[in-house]
């Protein structure tokens, strides 16, 4: 007789609880909806939005509307990887660079993408770079925050051993300070990816010019009044969509960094 993994029950469990308060939502969706208690041009069913949900989901013109979003969010985020990590290492294994920079870190920090939006209109006339460049701006802080972080808590014994054996610093930075690193890294550009749909989803809703996005669907829906389920139903897609990005990535970063979760 076999028995399960301890991880494989626990996740088992964690996954019914989920489910659990899913549909205690969308029942609790579906009686303020069927029993008159909400306006249902202002609260559909929950049955009507996962229907509208469903035909979104088959129809060519959203999906491309939802890969046009995706495509805005993954190079916003891959311009902040490439930009935020080799900043974090910087600032972290320089002490005086951190310090000489640390004010305007903190002062762009707590700026959100969103409350650059603006600006973005005036400056960027293209949307889809305007997306990017907003996205690439909001994704960067946790990247970067998170590197200074980890570059901070290598292990110094291990540092000493490798200089101890003859490596020399490049050496180091490679065999050490990139495999602590890496983890934390992956954990930022996790976080920044919720952050790089917020803003671009709202870029397409405040700016509205482009041709293709599911915020540029979501405007032009909410216009029609009869159909809220529509609105309601790219609203859940962007949810869905959202989660999705974050079980990826966090299954992607539990696989690659297995060493480091077990010692965790």
């Amino acid at each position: 007789m076999t028995c399960c993994p301890p991880g494989f029950l626990a996740r088992g469990r964690r996954g019914l609880r989920g489910l659990a308060g899913v549909l205690v939502v969308l029942a609790i969706g579906e009686v303020a909806g069927r029993s008159g208690l909400v306006d249902r041009s202002y609260l559909p069913p929950s049955s009507d939005v996962l229907w509208r949900l469903a035909l979104l989901l088959g129809d060519g013109g959203f999906l491309r509307d939802l890969a046009a979003t995706v495509a805005a969010v993954g190079s916003g985020l891959l311009v902040a990887l490439v930009v935020a990590a080799p900043a974090g290492l910087l600032l972290g294994g320089l002490p005086w660079v951190n310090s000489a920079v640390r004010v305007v870190v903190e002062f762009l920090r707590p700026i959100p993408g969103v409350a650059l939006i603006p600006l973005a209109i005036l400056l960027i006339a293209d949307q889809a770079a305007m997306e990017r460049t907003l996205a690439a701006y909001a994704a960067t802080w946790p990247i970067l925050l998170n590197t200074i972080y980890a570059v901070g808590e290598v292990d110094p014994m291990a540092r000493e051993t490798a200089r101890c054996f003859g490596f020399g610093r490049p050496a180091i930075a490679w065999f050490v300070t990139l495999p602590s690193v890496a983890p934390f890294v992956a954990t930022g550009v996790r976080v920044s990816a919720g952050i790089a749909l917020i803003v671009v989803v709202s870029t397409e809703l405040i700016a509205g010019g482009g041709e293709h996005g599911v915020g540029i669907f979501i405007l032009t829906a909410s216009g029609d009044t009869a159909h809220a389920d529509v609105v309601y139903a790219a609203v859940a897609a962007v949810g869905l969509l959202g989660y999705l990005i974050d079980v990826l990535l966090r299954s992607a970063e539990r696989r690659l960094f297995r060493w480091h979760f077990a010692r965790a």
